[in-house]
Parts: structure tokens; C-alpha cells; sequence
């Protein structure tokens, strides 16, 4: 059986997971009212089971992200908000607080949350054997490691492809809960990471200041997704529950047809939901919010940093040739309009400006900018694409085949989708026969093939009578209604989830000793650690409130390596002496210290007491 490859798009309300859809996601993810890592993006239960049932429709999946860590007297309620979730036709959900596997649960699919930081081959194959369907592998996971990983374990494997890049590994930031309290654990990140810092040595020399230090560019693996489904992976995640319609439908629209391309012959693939998309507009991955790309550590480690500002960049659209007292000329090949942003790079900070006016390329900016020939502009805000996309952008149809026929006093209508599910629709109709034949079957054809606003396009239809039929209109309309209603009938029962009860083969364990890292901050975590080997374990930050000693933040990325100061470089004479003894962050006169742990190749960042 050829392996099904899914698209997973994000859903910030019912809205956003519709033209998700509509633009060729096989599956979402949204949050629900509560215990979401995105507190901003909570969504009713009957928002919730609407999407369900339009997804379901295409039989594509919804995913619910309950995957915030718990408190002891917040575990009842989520778990009994997730018999809710079930009882809606809700697909998996997504969670972080093992505590949760010690609640009465439904008997609904289980994934691991990134949160998890599931990087590595033990902890997927433990997050496998205490139940999980599926694994959502951290987003520093190479090519390499996925391989590793579905070498040795089971489970179904999602990894990202699109979309911003926490710094440090998932679920094992604390640095929002230390400056402001606000837990990136609970959903409430206040994105310290995107704040500007000063990089200051043991001697208190500024070496880089005012810069986005911690701030990197947006994923995308757009080169890779052939590679990413060779290694295992079967789902493909683009992330933003907090962005835009724009981003959504730009984006799932061109990694819908980035799948396609490589799926396009390959028997070893096949789709994950029904329906083809037609497309009113060409994708484009830079014409939507992003940083600036990297591919992380898909395949090496590169420069992922965006030190120059923490918003969006855009496409680039060209250089500057000519400035005069109000307008500048570009050398491009864009068309630009007014409302257009343009920004660019000056000293390593970005600088922008709106164009109140565009002739051909000579912009009338609204504030003329201290800018020189030969800049770099970029288009971080495309008035025509974003109206483009306000509009209608796509649709997404599942073929039919139709045939009419009748017996005795009998008109049937019988509908055949793509996928073989079949409905037929029954009308009592004494037989008259029509005394102009062509036009009755035309009218007979016209009314039964209006497929109009349903999800279903005409492949074939035939009309098997021996006879010309004089009908109404409105029976043929009924006849064509009723068919329609029950093969959606039939498809959404068809899409209903199955019981999938969690099962612990027994075989998981954990150290004995576990630190603040793993995040336990509830009685039912503890419980479960310990039924899996632990011995002692530490309570997690957000009940503990202890951040001595502890790292505020564990990541791959390296600002020595970044800013070409890597003490394992060949040429280590090159190294600047300011950079070889210890290095330290500054943000609001708040120091933190940077340790370099260059045998595993990642960097932690501690508080810097006084």
C-alpha cells in the first residue's frame, strides 16, 4: 500500500481552518477553549465541531492542541474537555503534560506535541510505548536523526516545514517565565527572543549592541520535502496558529502543490484526504510575513540569524539606481502600486518606508529615507497579492459520476465520488413523456448536474432513460438535493475517527533522577514518571519559581558560531580574543550568561545574578 503524505496546515478559528482546506490541507490543527499553547488562539467547542464536519467532508482530519502544562486542578477539566473534543468527531489531540495519560481519557489518538522536544530516538521510542499515535519531532531534527529515528520505532512521524523557529528547544524555554512570569509552557510566551539585546564579554567590552541576537529567520523546507518523506516523515507541518488569512491560504496553497509535484507518478505516495484544489492566484513563499529563510538543521548547521530587526523582511524586489528629492528609482522587475512596504538592511538595522505613489518603478515614498544606490529593497507589505488573496483564492472539488435512470414510476439519481462512496436518491414520478425531446434532456442534464456550492464537481453523467421524461424543474432539484445529502451522509460517516484506546506496552523508562526540564508541575505527571522508573524527580519551573542554575534556555543555535567565533573552527587563531572568555546577554540592564557546550554543539543561557 502506497504511503499516505498529509498536509498540515494551521487553523487560528473555524475560518482560517475552512480556506485552509479550501487551499488543499489534508489535516489541521486548532486550539480549543483552553489549555492551548497559543492562549490567543482558543476556539469554542462549536466552532470547533463545525470545522470538524467540513473537513470531515473531504476527509481531512482535525487535530486539537491541548498541550500546555497543567496544574493539579486543571487536569479534571481538561480531561474532560477532551470527552468533549471526542464526542465532536475530533481526529487526535496534541498534548505535552503526561499527567494527562493518568486521567480517564476517551478512547481518542494520542500525538506528542514538539513540546515534548522530541529530538532523538529514545525519547520517540519511549513517547511510543507509553500509547502515542504519533510523534511531532523537534524542529532541530536533521535529515539524518528522522531517519534514525523511523529506523527505530513505529510510530507516525510529523515534523515542521514552514513557519517561525523557537530558539530554544521546544517546551525547555523558561526566559518569559523568569522576566514577566508569563509561561511559554502555559501558553503565554511573551517572545524574549525577538527582543533586542547587547553582547557584552568577561571585561564588560559591548561587542554587538542593540541587535535581535536571539532572533531567527522562518523555517521553510521546501528543498526537502522529497527527502523529509524518504526518511519517514508522513506529515508535513506548517506552523502559525496566530497568522494571518493571507499566510494560511498563500502557504498551504504552495506546499499543496509542492506535494503534488513530488507525489505526481510516485506509486510509493499516495493523498491523505479527497478533492482536487483549483487555485485563483500563484503561491509564493516570500510574498507573505517571514524573517528570511533558513532550513535549520535539516542538513548542516548554517547562519539562521535575523540580527537586523524581528519582523517581517518580505521578497526582494531590487536595488536602488536613482534618488531625487521626493522619488527613488528600482532596478526590478516587480510591479509596484501605492500602500506598497519596502524596507531594507542600513548598519544592521532594518529601515522602511510606504510608497504613497509608484510610476513604473520610481517610488514617491511617504517619508523619503536616508537610503544609497545600490540598496537592497525588499516588499514586506504586496498590496496586490494581499487583495488578491481577500477575494476568493481557491476552490477544492471531489469528482462525481451521475446517472439517471427509471423504473416503473420511479426517476432515481445515483452519485459516485472519486473514492467509490455511492448515493442514490428515489422520487415516486408518474412517467410523462416530454414532447420535445432534446430540450427535456437538456433540462434533465442542466438541473442534475448543478453542483453549485457543494463540495463536488461533475466527472461523467448519463442519463440511462429509454424514453424523453418530461420532469419539473423542482423535482429534479429535489432529486439532485437528496442524492447530494445523503453522500454527504455517507462521507462524513465514513470520516468518523475510530476508537483508538492508548496502550502502554510496559517497556517505557525514564532515569531515575529527572530534572526541572521534564516539566512536571502536577501530581499525575509525577505519578506517571514514576510508574516508569523515576525515583526523584524535580518539580518544573512554574511551580518551583527556582531559575538558580538552571538554564533559562538549551539550544542548537550558537551565537559564536553565528558571528564567526566558533572555538572548534580549523582556523582557530582567527578567533577574536574578546570572544574566548565568557560571554554575556544585556536586555532592560538584566544579564544573562551564555555556556557553550561544544561537545554536543548547542548553547544554554542562565541568569546572571548580581
Amino acid at each position: 500500500m502506497p504511503q499516505k503524505l498529509e498536509l498540515l496546515a494551521p487553523a487560528k478559528d473555524a475560518i482560517h481552518g475552512r480556506e485552509a482546506i479550501n487551499h488543499g490541507a489534508d489535516a489541521l490543527y486548532i486550539g480549543p477553549p483552553a489549555f492551548g499553547a497559543r492562549v490567543a488562539a482558543g476556539n469554542s467547542l462549536q466552532d470547533i465541531e463545525q470545522l470538524v464536519n467540513y473537513a470531515h467532508l473531504y476527509h481531512a482530519k482535525v487535530y486539537v492542541t491541548v498541550n500546555t502544562l497543567l496544574y493539579d486542578n486543571e487536569l479534571e477539566a481538561a480531561a474532560q474537555m477532551i470527552h468533549q473534543l471526542y464526542a465532536i468527531g475530533v481526529d487526535a489531540i496534541l498534548i505535552q503534560d503526561m499527567g494527562l495519560l493518568q486521567c480517564d481519557l476517551p478512547p481518542i489518538e494520542l500525538h506528542a506535541s514538539t513540546q515534548t522536544h522530541n529530538a532523538s530516538v529514545e525519547r520517540v521510542r519511549f513517547l511510543q510505548d507509553v500509547g502515542f499515535k504519533r510523534v511531532v519531532l523537534a524542529r532541530e531534527t536533521s535529515l539524518q536523526q528522522m531517519a534514525e529515528i523511523r529506523k527505530a520505532t513505529n510510530v507516525e512521524l510529523e515534523a515542521f516545514i514552514q513557519g517561525a523557529l523557537c530558539v530554544s528547544h521546544s517546551g525547555q524555554c523558561y526566559m518569559s517565565e523568569y522576566l514577566t512570569g508569563r509561561s511559554g509552557n502555559r501558553g503565554c510566551c511573551t517572545q524574549p527572543c525577538r527582543s533586542s539585546y547587547d553582547l557584552l564579554n568577561s571585561s564588560g567590552k559591548v561587542l554587538r549592541q542593540n541587535e535581535h541576537l536571539l532572533s531567527l529567520r522562518d523555517f521553510s523546507a521546501a528543498q526537502h520535502i522529497g527527502a523529509m518523506a524518504d526518511t519517514g516523515i508522513i506529515s508535513f507541518k506548517i506552523e502559525g496558529r496566530l497568522k494571518d488569512m493571507t499566510y494560511v491560504k498563500n502557504l498551504t496553497a504552495y506546499y499543496r502543490q509542492l506535494l503534488d509535484n513530488m507525489m505526481a507518478g510516485n506509486e510509493n505516495y499516495a493523498h491523505a484526504s479527497s478533492g482536487r484544489c483549483t487555485f485563483f492566484f500563484t503561491p509564493d513563499l516570500e510574498r507573505t510575513f517571514n524573517r528570511g529563510f533558513t532550513d535549520y538543521f535539516l542538513q548542516k548547521r548554517q547562519p539562521m540569524a535575523s540580527f537586523a530587526t524581528q519582523k517581517a523582511i518580505g521578497k526582494k524586489v531590487g536595488t536602488v539606481s536613482e534618488i531625487n528629492n521626493n522619488s527613488l528609482v528600482i532596478n526590478s522587475n516587480a510591479t509596484f502600486t501605492a500602500g506598497d512596504g519596502l524596507c531594507f538592511i542600513d548598519n544592521n538595522t532594518m529601515q522602511g518606508f510606504l510608497a504613497n505613489r509608484a510610476e513604473g518603478n520610481r517610488l514617491f515614498p511617504n517619508k523619503m529615507p536616508q537610503i544609497k544606490i545600490g540598496t537592497v529593497l525588499f516588499r514586506n507589505n504586496d498590496v496586490v497579492f494581499e487583495k488578491e488573496l481577500q477575494k476568493k483564492s481557491a476552490e477544492r472539488k471531489i469528482a462525481v459520476n451521475i446517472i439517471f435512470s427509471n423504473h416503473n414510476n420511479e426517476i432515481i439519481l445515483d452519485v459516485t465520488d472519486e473514492e467509490g462512496y455511492t448515493a442514490s436518491a428515489h422520487i415516486e414520478y408518474t412517467k410523462t413523456l416530454a414532447t420535445n425531446v432534446e430540450r427535456a434532456r437538456q433540462q434533465i442534464a442542466q438541473q442534475l448536474t448543478k453542483l453549485g456550492d457543494t463540495c463536488y464537481e461533475l466527472e461523467s453523467f448519463s442519463d440511462t432513460t429509454s424514453e424523453a421524461l418530461f420532469i419539473p424543474a423542482s423535482v429534479l432539484n429535489q432529486l439532485r438535493r437528496s442524492a447530494i445529502e445523503q453522500l454527504n451522509m455517507q462521507r462524513l460517516k465514513e470520516a468518523q475517527p475510530l476508537p483508538t484506546p492508548r496502550i502502554d506496552n510496559g517497556q517505557a523508562s525514564v532515569a531515575a533522577h529527572l530534572d526541572y526540564s521534564y516539566n512536571v508541575i502536577n501530581g499525575k505527571a509525577e505519578a506517571f514518571y514514576k510508574k516508569h522508573g523515576a525515583t526523584t524527580i524535580e518539580s518544573g519551573i512554574e511551580v518551583s519559581h527556582d531559575f538558580d542554575d538552571k538554564a533559562l534556555m538549551t539550544t542548537k543555535y550558537c551565537l559564536r558560531y553565528e558571528l564567526g567565533q566558533c572555538l572548534n573552527f580549523k582556523n582557530n587563531d582567527s578567533i577574536s580574543p574578546d570572544y574566548r572568555g565568557a560571554l554575556f546577554l544585556r536586555n532592560n540592564q538584566k544579564l544573562f550568561l551564555l555556556q557553550f557546550d561544544c561537545n554536543n554543539c548547542q548553547m544554554k543561557i542562565y541568569c546572571k545574578k548580581r
